[in-house]
């Protein structure tokens, strides 16, 4: 066989181990993409679950506060004194159900790594601050001599 026989067998074995590489890669590309694309769609249902949460947390702030309002209206208590008051209640409505929320997603102990490396489990913080925060929101409506705002039928909704 002649020597350009050879070299253009050689050329060919190549260019066939070079179109197998690629289309390996093209499959391995193929694959990421499809993961990626489904992690994507995970992350999206979750934005889109978290803007519904806030979207009924700011409706129910706004009922609390609408009620809040009522309440130092028929009270006669008028002012910007009472107005902070008020919003550093729904401040503190918003913040608990933030808390509630990631005790609900998290649980009640959270999987950390110690300073070694070492897997170990702690108290979800949430817990301790939703305590701190009720306290708050209590002495707040005490202060301005209000009973707890429901919604609708429900009882107080504090913790």
């Amino acid at each position: 066989m002649s020597n350009s026989k050879k070299s253009k067998k050689t050329q060919a074995k190549r260019l066939e181990t070079q179109i197998e590489n690629a289309e390996k890669s093209l499959d391995v590309i193929d694959k990421i993409t499809e993961e990626e694309m489904t992690k994507i769609k995970e992350i999206q249902a979750k934005i889109r679950a978290e803007k519904k949460r806030l979207k009924k947390v700011e409706k129910k702030a706004e009922n609390i506060k609408n009620d809040l309002k009522t309440q130092l209206e028929i009270q006669g208590k008028f002012g910007k004194h009472f107005d902070d008051m008020v919003e550093d209640y729904i401040y503190f409505v918003k913040l608990k159900e933030d808390l509630q929320n990631d005790i609900k997603v998290n649980g009640l102990r959270i999987e950390s790594k110690t300073g070694n490396g070492y897997p170990t489990e702690k108290d979800n913080k949430s817990v301790e601050h939703l305590i701190k925060v009720n306290a708050q929101m209590l002495k707040i409506l005490q202060d301005l001599d209000l009973k707890s705002p429901g919604e609708e039928g429900e009882g107080d909704d504090l913790l």
